[in-house]
């Protein structure tokens, strides 16, 4: 299997049948992964696919691959691109990368001044922002849009968020920036994390360390 097996394209409105499946596999991978996410209702997924800000991805023998959507925040300076899901079926095929690659570009035409970002832990979606010029930045520089971080209530790593007064956490902070484009350093270190696993284990484990330095209880708690 691989991507030429799939059909990535601007998600329609009668693509919301799907809504359903694509939520639930959304809270299991979540699941999966011991991380929260901002939770979303199968109405509100249809609704992005309504208003055209959306990607889906299909197999040629026309069952559902793949989805992700745009959100904006404060007042269409920030994008985010945000629910990004592949079926178990279709893993390891290339299509996350392929569906990250057509909403960057849906996003970049609907809002071409907006900034881009994104949090995320795995070294994979790093990997893929990189390529499409993100960089790695701190919280501050991302939207203060309260509507946005109330998003994070379901994480389990939410208190250290909160304690860390949403100044960092376990989640990387990448920003596209349109006006700047300087992204070479941050490609070529999300390249040297996938060539060496175990330098991304130290990366994180640093970072957990940096995190936990001020609270080891609040960190200790949230995996009991």
């Amino acid at each position: 299997m691989n991507i030429n097996d799939f059909i990535v394209q601007v998600a329609l409105p009668e693509h919301r049948v799907f809504a359903e499946e694509i939520c639930d596999e959304m809270a299991e991978s979540a699941k999966a992964r011991g991380t929260g996410i901002a939770k979303r209702s199968p109405e509100y997924v249809a609704g992005k696919m309504a208003d055209g800000k959306a990607v889906i991805a299909f197999h040629k023998d026309g069952s559902w691959a793949g989805f992700c959507y745009i959100e904006t925040w404060s007042h269409g300076q920030f994008v985010a691109n945000s629910g990004l899901i592949v079926s178990p079926n279709y893993r390891k095929a290339g299509l996350a990368h392929a569906i990250k690659e057509r909403i960057f570009e849906l996003s970049r035409t609907k809002y071409p001044k907006a900034k881009i970002f994104g949090l995320t832990t795995g070294l994979a979606v790093m990997k893929i922002n990189s390529d499409l010029g993100y960089e790695p930045v701190t919280y501050s520089e991302l939207t203060q849009d309260e509507d946005f971080w109330k998003g994070c209530q379901s994480c389990v790593n939410f208190e250290i968020l909160k304690s860390k007064d949403r100044k960092n956490c376990m989640c990387t902070a990448m920003l596209y920036d349109p006006a700047t484009q300087k992204h070479d350093v941050a490609k070529k270190f999300a390249e040297e994390l996938q060539r060496k696993p175990k330098l991304y284990e130290r990366f994180m484990l640093m970072k957990q360390k940096m995190i936990i330095k001020k609270n080891p209880l609040l960190f200790l708690s949230l995996f009991r």
